[in-house]
Order: structure tokens, then sequence, then C-alpha cells
């Protein structure tokens, strides 16, 4: 199988890697890639919000399967472009792509499926927002209806804060939505899913604020941890059969079938889980984990998916252990990084068993590795355990030198310090 990955973060490295293992895949093609995905796999130029620029190049490499990483491609549509030429996509169509494209439409989708969510209020009108505002609180959660990469989101006791958000919003054009606090830990649950048919993969813990003891802003994800010790083990099937089947359902209803990953973002609460968002695609850092641990072929999975026959594999099996995912940001980042900073002690990723370098803004200069995004590298550890797993990943980051870049330390810490119930 020839296969083409669509993306330039670490997200995808972590793909071109579980699919360089795979002995079923005889080439792995990335477009644009980075400079460690191109350790790994043939890098092509592409512009992967073009369908017709996608499409053609997975002519021209002649590649049996597309794999979409990013959430924007896909809301544009671009797997659709891929289907139309021929080639089996994972990835899900522009209509279901919307479950993340338009927050508004998912709380519309999870309203008919009977889903757990926040309340919620959208705001398009300036004049409106102070009203709105008061009919919220004392935790105000201000999002961006749209794509925000993370970043559009506040959550904050100080009324004054939320006021600011939303109205830096609605003068950028951009619809807000207002959403009643949901309380108790996050979990991320992926699952793979070809219609109706829902496939679950290891929950994960996502780290969204870029300071230690979850402070400061909100960001793309600052690390991420698998399995999550404290979660009861009947949690995930509860998610699936009470969040994630229903919406598929509903989706389906609807003529707007979902094909690929869909990912739920759920808060744990005392009533049970509540969806906090729904992705339309692998999530970043969670990805870089997740696979780290899977022990079955990735290609086998994702085509299945991708050509409606996930019901006829087997579920995905797992290797024992556990798996952490430490960001590396550039400096300034969540605001404007900084970039072209020379990047040493990053080598060998992913020949370590114990610990992999995974890049996402990266590019070579002069023969150097060098800067050139917010989030720089993703550095995985594994071990026997979560507190194996966490010594592995920061022995490694401390050999990655990058100047004014920063990290999280406290990545899968709570758990490992059995901080978290529910």
């Amino acid at each position: 199988m020839r296969v083409l990955v669509i993306g330039s973060g670490a997200r995808e490295h972590a793909i071109v890697l579980a699919l360089r293992k795979d002995p079923a895949v005889t080439a792995v093609f990335a477009a644009p890639g980075n400079a460690g995905i191109a350790q790994h796999a043939q890098v092509r130029a592409v512009e992967a919000s073009s369908g017709e620029a996608v499409a053609a190049l997975a002519g021209e490499l002649g590649a049996d399967l597309v794999v979409i990483g990013p959430e924007v491609p896909l809301v544009l549509g671009v797997a659709d472009a891929v289907r139309a030429a021929g080639i089996a996509c994972f990835g899900p169509s522009a209509a279901a792509a919307r479950i993340e494209g338009s927050k508004a439409f998912a709380k519309n989708v999870m309203a008919a499926a009977g889903v757990r969510t926040a309340h919620s209020e959208v705001v398009d009108n300036p004049a409106d927002l102070d009203a709105a505002l008061d009919r919220f609180g004392p935790t105000w959660v201000v999002k961006d209806d749209g794509l925000a990469a993370g970043k559009g989101v506040v959550v904050t006791a100080d009324r004054s804060a939320a006021r600011d958000h939303g109205a830096e919003l609605l003068e950028q054009g951009h619809p807000v939505l207002l959403e009643s606090f949901l309380d108790g830990p996050e979990v991320s649950l992926f699952c793979l899913v070809d219609g109706e048919t829902v496939v679950p993969l290891l929950p994960a813990q996502d780290h969204k604020r870029v300071g230690d003891g979850d402070t400061g802003p909100n960001t793309g994800g600052m690390g991420a941890y698998t399995p999550l010790p404290w979660l009861p083990q009947d949690t995930v099937r509860a998610i699936v059969d009470d969040v994630v089947q229903p919406v598929a359902t509903e989706l389906a209803r609807r003529g707007s079938s979902f094909s690929g990953l869909l990912y739920a973002g759920l808060a744990i609460g005392a009533d049970g889980p509540a969806v906090v968002e729904f992705n339309c695609r692998f999530g970043d850092p969670e990805t870089q984990a997740v696979l780290a641990l899977l022990d079955s072929p990735l290609s086998e999975l994702l085509n299945a998916t991708a050509t409606g026959t996930l019901a006829e594999v087997e579920p995905p099996r797992w290797r024992d252990g556990a798996a952490v995912t430490v960001v590396i940001a550039a400096e300034n980042y969540p605001s404007r990084p900084r970039v072209g900073d020379v990047i040493t002690g990053a080598e060998d990723s992913g020949r370590n068993e114990s610990s992999a370098v995974l890049h996402a803004g990266t590019q070579t200069r002069d023969g150097a590795l060098v800067s050139a995004g917010g989030r720089v590298l993703s550095v995985v550890g594994v071990g026997a355990d979560l507190a194996q797993a966490r010594e592995n990943a920061y022995a490694r980051v401390a050999r990655i030198k990058l100047a004014g870049s920063h990290y999280r330390t406290d990545i899968g810490l709570a758990a490992v310090q059995s901080r978290i119930s529910v």
C-alpha cells in the first residue's frame, strides 16, 4: 500500500512513523511535511487546503490511501476531492467536518442526538454581548465559533477578561460561543468512525494551558499522556454508547455520514461524561502518545475506515505501559513565536524504544535544523507505567537546546501523584 499523509505537524510525524513500521505499507509520502518527517517519508510540496492539488498529487504518486491530518483541509472539503478522484481517503467530508468547523452546528447535532454538553449561546452582534455574559458565570467559557487551533478559548472567573475576548472575536468578524463551565477532569477519546461503526482508541488527557499547574492562556496543546489510570474501566464504553455513537448516527441521519477520526473532548463530572467539543481529526499532542502504544498495523485501521469496512477488522491492539508527550514551544508561544533559531539535540527521532522526537515547527537552513513555528517539537516517552514514561520523556527533553524555548514540567504528573479522581 502506498500512503500519502497530508500535514506538517508532530501529529503527522507520528502517523508517518506508525506507517513506516507497518509491513503492508510499501511507500510513505508526506505533503508538505517538515524537516523531521523528511527523514522517514518522501516529502512533496502541496497546498494542503486545495482539494484539486491534493487529489492531483495523490494520483501522480499512485497513492492507494490519503490520510488528512489537519482540520482546515477537512473543513474545506479536501477529502471530498480525493474521493471524487477515486482514491480512498481517511478524513470526513466537508459536511461531516462541520462537527468541528462550527461549534453551533455541533451543538445542534448533540441536541438532536440527546448528548450531554454545556449550555451554550451564540453571540454575533457586539450589542448583545453584555446581556449574554450576564446569563453565564461565575466561570465564563468564551469560544471562537470557528476554527482557532485551540487558542480561541478563554475560560475565566474574570468577567472583564471574558468580555474582552468576546469583543475581540466579534471585532474580527467571528461569532462568539458562550458556554456554561463543565467541571471535572477532561478526557480526549479518539474514535475511528465509518458511518455508524465506532471503534475507540485509547483515552488520553491533553494539557491546554501554557504553564505548569494549568496556568496562562490556552494553546494548541502542551502535552498529553495515555492511558488514564484514574478513569474507571467502563467509562470508554459509556462514552462510545452515550456520546460518539449517537452523534455518528445523527450525522448519518442528516446525510452527512462521518468517515475518519471523530475526537470527543469531554469533562468527566459527577453526572458522567459531558462533551466540551468535537474535532474531526486526530488531536495533537494526544496522537503522538496514543500511536506510540499502538500494536496493530495502522494502515489496516485507516484503510478500513476509509473504505467502509471498519466492522470487518479486529479491534486495535495496544502495547502494555504508558506514553507521555511533552511539547517544546518557541519563545513567546502562544502569542507570535520567535522563529529561525537553531535546534540541537533533536537527532535520531523515532529510533529509541523509550523516547522519540517528533517535529512540528521545524525546517532546515544551511544544513542546520531551525525553528519555524510555535510548537516546535513533541518529545514522546514510553515506559512500563506513567512515571517511567514521564522520566523517559523529560530525560530526552533535557538534551534538546533551543534558545528561548519553554515546556511544561508537569505533563501527567497529577495522574502519577493520584491527584485526579472522578
